[in-house]
């Protein structure tokens, strides 16, 4: 890891700046590991971001200065149960991404399906969480126009991120394909409401069946 800030973020919040994506999930993951090992003083919440990670609700003040000190593995995407999301791979950016890959239409559900996801954080619109786990060479830009509707459940790439749409609303990804049922992302009456939440890994599973 190479490098870690630590901010104060109000008076008692402190939000730690990594270098990367993949540096920000590794970091996360360890405040996880630690909180359940008892061995990390007691926070609120642990909210992870792009970059960054925050710890809100820091009672002891010298917590700052030994984040910065903190010897953090690489990121393990093997652990833990994954959940399972049913796609229909027929979306109308699938021959966009085939043509940025240099693959046939049909192979690109097969290679987004072989790939192990995780969830980064979350954000957009309640339920929307962000996954990484495509390869780098495999990251494809949004859309030059965004489209002013996009139905729930639409599976979606931009960047290095995947994405499932918890509601229907404006979107610049590139849409791949389509969840049936996306209602279980999102259901405030769960708990969690959130089907996809921080550290979660995830399994796209390819279907026939139309929904």
């Amino acid at each position: 890891m190479s490098g870690i800030q630590v901010f104060e973020a109000g008076p008692r919040a402190l939000l730690v700046e990594l270098a990367s994506g993949e540096e920000a999930e590794a970091f996360h993951a360890e405040l996880l590991r630690r909180r359940a090992a008892g061995e990390l003083p007691a926070v609120r919440e642990i909210v992870p971001g792009a970059r960054t990670v925050l710890l809100d609700g820091v009672e002891d003040r010298t917590l700052a200065g030994r984040l910065r000190s903190w010897t953090v593995p690489p990121l393990s995407r093997g652990a833990g149960e994954a959940v399972e999301i049913p796609v229909v791979y027929d979306g109308p950016d699938l021959a966009d991404v085939a043509d940025a890959w240099g693959v046939g239409v049909e192979e690109v559900g097969d290679i987004h399906a072989r790939a192990e996801f995780r969830v980064a954080f979350c954000g957009f619109a309640p339920g929307f969480g962000y996954l990484t786990g495509l390869p780098g060479h495999l990251s494809v830009p949004r859309r030059a126009t965004p489209r002013t509707r996009v139905p729930a459940g639409a599976l979606a790439l931009a960047g290095p991120y995947t994405g499932v749409y918890p509601r229907e609303s404006p979107g610049g990804w590139q849409l791949i394909g389509r969840m049936p049922g996306p209602a279980a992302l999102w259901d405030p009456g769960r708990e969690p409401a959130a089907l996809l939440g921080p550290g979660v890994r995830v399994r796209f599973v390819p279907t026939g069946v139309s929904g």
